[in-house]
């Protein structure tokens, strides 16, 4: 079982932005299914500690980081330091009530998890926010640099991705949450659209997300997906080098900087397409000026309107406009 979306060591480019703006999507399309649907619903403290498995990984870590973030603490029972370590994070994971969620892996129970993170020794803690891993820290550290790893991975989760955790009841019965709601009028479609852009056809991932707008057209989800496929599809089959070089040579010509912009993003370079996007529509009028400022809008949705970057930029196209 390969976790989907997951942004390990060695995927760069395409690959990356691939996954984080999936990721992306997902959170935004969570977040938005549980404002319709009244709230997540709150969750006992005993629920903020899960033992994970292979068979649960997908529902119990990559699915719940589209809400909150979290936390995967790898251990065995031969392991000593574990012992020293994983009582530390679930008293801290009570304590932060709801900011993060840890998940307890046996390593000799998922052999094939312990592979995938490329894990060397145990303890080994990591971090899956919005469907996107990150190490955090290895050996039983002290708590006083748990507690700041945490913040700072709280901080990240919440000014990126606009996680703001779990709402915890006492008084809430374990388990009664996972058994709230069934999934969404259009998770089939969802997902038939994220497998066409996992299996590379894009074409088909453009098509299955524009069927659910059609149907929805508020669909955060959908709206994201294809911003995020139909950028893949500029970029597939340009010549990066060519691109790259016409844009240097030709800083007057829009579509040179409309193709260098689409590799910037693709290649992770969120704040160079921008800002050369910007530059363009500055120095530009009419028509040009109109195709630039309208790929940047596109770009926009590629990131997530909750992104700061967007947030400045929108605010940077406006004084170029106006």
């Amino acid at each position: 079982m390969q976790p989907r979306n997951m942004s390990m060591s060695g995927v760069v480019d395409l690959a990356a932005v691939k996954a984080a703006q999936e990721a992306k999507a997902k959170a935004e399309q969570a977040r938005a299914q549980a404002a319709r649907e009244g709230g997540a619903g709150a969750v006992s403290p005993a629920d903020l500690v899960v033992d994970v498995s292979e068979a649960t990984f997908e529902r119990d870590v990559l699915q719940r980081s589209a809400e909150v973030p979290v936390v995967i603490d790898f251990w065995a029972e031969w392991c000593q330091p574990c012992k020293q370590l994983g009582p530390v994070l679930e008293r801290l994971a009570v304590e932060y009530n709801g900011r993060f969620l840890l998940a307890k892996v046996d390593v000799d129970a998922n052999q094939l998890l312990m592979q995938q993170f490329g894990i060397q020794g145990i303890p080994a803690v990591f971090a899956v926010v919005a469907g996107q891993a990150l190490p955090l820290f290895q050996g039983a550290a002290p708590e006083a640099q748990i507690r700041q790893t945490l913040d700072q991975l709280v901080q990240v989760a919440e000014q990126r991705f606009g996680l703001t955790g779990l709402t915890v009841d006492p008084e809430a019965e374990p388990g009664a949450r996972a058994q709230q709601k069934p999934a969404g009028p259009h998770a089939a479609a969802l997902d038939a659209a994220a497998q066409a852009l996992d299996a590379g056809d894009l074409g088909g991932a453009v098509q299955a997300y524009k069927n659910v707008l059609a149907d929805d057209p508020a669909n955060a989800e959908a709206k994201l997906g294809l911003a995020q496929a139909e950028l893949l599809q500029r970029v597939r089959g340009m010549d990066v080098q060519k691109v790259r070089q016409e844009a240097a040579e030709k800083p007057g010509d829009v579509q040179a900087q409309i193709a260098a912009a689409d590799l910037d993003l693709a290649g992770g370079h969120v704040e160079d397409a921008f800002g050369r996007l910007i530059d363009t529509v500055k120095r530009t009028a009419g028509e040009d000026r109109d195709a630039a400022r309208l790929r940047l809008l596109e770009l926009f949705e590629v990131v997530g309107a909750e992104d700061p970057r967007v947030t400045a930029a929108r605010r940077a196209l406006a004084r170029a406009l106006f």
